[in-house]
């Protein structure tokens, strides 16, 4: 192929509006979900953002993002291998961050949607609902101190601080 033949079909891919994201956004709007696209503030630029749930979603291209590349990488030139190397360096970079800053980052791949687009919605829609149940949990489990695992720490500094506060009412 031609470098003008390649550069022309390389132009035509695109980055937002492809069929699996219309495809999810169409699932999203079914479920009566609320959502943003592409938002410039997050790291990667998630295609899907549902920012009251912190939840992230990403829909990745088979190909660009490298699923399974190992077992296809071989038959790739240097440049495109490294190319899809570091898509995927930079993708976990992004989710990482993500992650840290509290979002949880779901990864959805073209070819799922493609086979099955309804199973893509219910992991969708079972992240929601575990985080409803967390956002329950204390009601149902007492004081979220005594569970095993939770964030001890920081409710250790609030039991230190009302101690304190309490203690200084008193002298």
């Amino acid at each position: 192929m031609s470098p003008a033949t390649r550069s022309a079909v390389m132009a035509r891919i695109r980055g937002k509006g492809t069929k699996p994201e219309l495809a999810l956004a169409g699932l999203l709007g079914a479920a009566g979900l609320t959502w943003e696209e592409h938002c410039k503030d997050l790291p990667g630029r998630p295609d899907f953002v549902m920012r009251d749930l912190r939840v992230a979603i990403f829909v990745d291209g088979d190909f660009w993002h490298g699923w399974r590349f190992p077992a296809w990488r071989l038959k790739l030139s240097e440049h495109w291998e490294r190319k899809i190397e570091g898509n995927i360096r930079r993708d976990n970079r992004n989710f990482r961050k993500l992650r840290r800053s509290g979002w949880k980052v779901i990864r959805i791949w073209e070819h799922q949607i493609k086979k099955s687009p309804e199973l893509c919605l219910q992991k969708i829609l079972m992240v929601r609902t575990s985080l409803d149940l967390a956002k329950c949990q204390p009601a149902w489990h007492g004081d979220r101190e005594q569970k095993a695992g939770g964030n001890v720490r920081g409710l250790r500094k609030k039991v230190k601080r009302r101690r304190v506060a309490t203690a200084n009412r008193r002298a």
